[in-house]
């Protein structure tokens, strides 16, 4: 008969029975739609300063650098929802951007996916956007010339699928955000709800690691935006992507595992 080995001592006992115990939170944590505090995080951001004007960007009207982020450091965990909220100009879009790869922070590091996009190229990091972030707009950001399906299909043109799979792929993605039977429409065709789940599907083609949401339900009804968050939170919980909501609106930021407080480009509360 077989016999499972035992610990040697009573503090090995304790740590085995420790060790034991962080296997059954983790496992729990999975079932309740919480992320798994011990994977590593999807986004970090490490000390972040952005100056608009140190790069030749936009200044004040007096000539001066804007400081948009001051040290920022957050992180974001697959399957973490996490919302930032803050007035205009708190710095919400900076962090979005620099986390798609869009803008390279005058100081401190950006990872996503445990690469750090500061030390890419523009051509490395629209690499890394394209394979690992889906981007959700508040205006859509749909081409109105394309049907449903080739809107959503188009993130795959860029990284190389072939056609067909592309239009399997987009079909899939329009008919499990409920959009089967309008994936030929064009978007003038379709309500503002319509779009942005289209929207949605778009940024889920490549299967990405990472969503960014920018203000995703301020240009929709109450009852539509909150269709619209459900499919948010049912991608990040249930397909484990993690999900960064930047919006003002307090029913978008409830649905958030955890709130990030920005005010003047600083962090003042990161929490539930």
């Amino acid at each position: 008969m077989s016999h499972r080995s035992l610990p040697k001592s009573a503090s090995e006992a304790a740590d085995a029975d420790s060790d034991a115990d962080a296997d059954v939170d983790a496992t729990s944590a999975r079932d309740d739609g919480r992320a798994d505090p011990r994977s590593p995080a999807a986004v970090r951001l490490e000390n972040v300063t952005h100056e608009y004007g140190a790069d030749g960007g936009f200044r004040s009207s007096g000539g001066r650098s804007v400081t948009a982020l001051r040290d920022v450091s957050l992180s974001i965990r697959p399957g973490e929802i996490v919302g930032l909220e803050g007035p205009s100009g708190s710095g919400k879009s900076t962090i979005l951007h620099a986390v798609t790869g869009l803008l390279v922070p005058t100081d401190g590091t950006v990872e996503v996916m445990e690469t750090d996009l500061t030390s890419l190229s523009e051509r490395e990091r629209t690499r890394m956007r394209r394979r690992h972030v889906g981007i959700v707009f508040q205006r859509f950001h749909l081409l109105p010339s394309l049907s449903a399906r080739a809107n959503v299909a188009l993130p795959l043109v860029q990284v190389g699928v072939p056609k067909a799979t592309r239009r399997e792929r987009a079909e899939e993605l329009l008919e499990g955000v409920g959009l089967a039977d309008r994936a030929s429409h064009l978007p003038g065709e379709l309500s503002g709800g319509e779009r942005q789940r289209v929207a949605i599907a778009r940024a889920l083609a490549t299967d990405p690691d990472v969503i960014v949401a920018d203000e995703p339900t301020g240009e929709l009804d109450t009852a539509t935006g909150r269709n619209v968050l459900e499919l948010l939170t049912d991608v990040g919980r249930e397909r484990d992507r993690a999900v960064l909501v930047a919006s003002h609106d307090d029913d978008t930021l409830a649905v958030a595992d955890r709130v990030i407080s920005l005010r003047d480009g600083q962090v003042v509360t990161d929490g539930g």
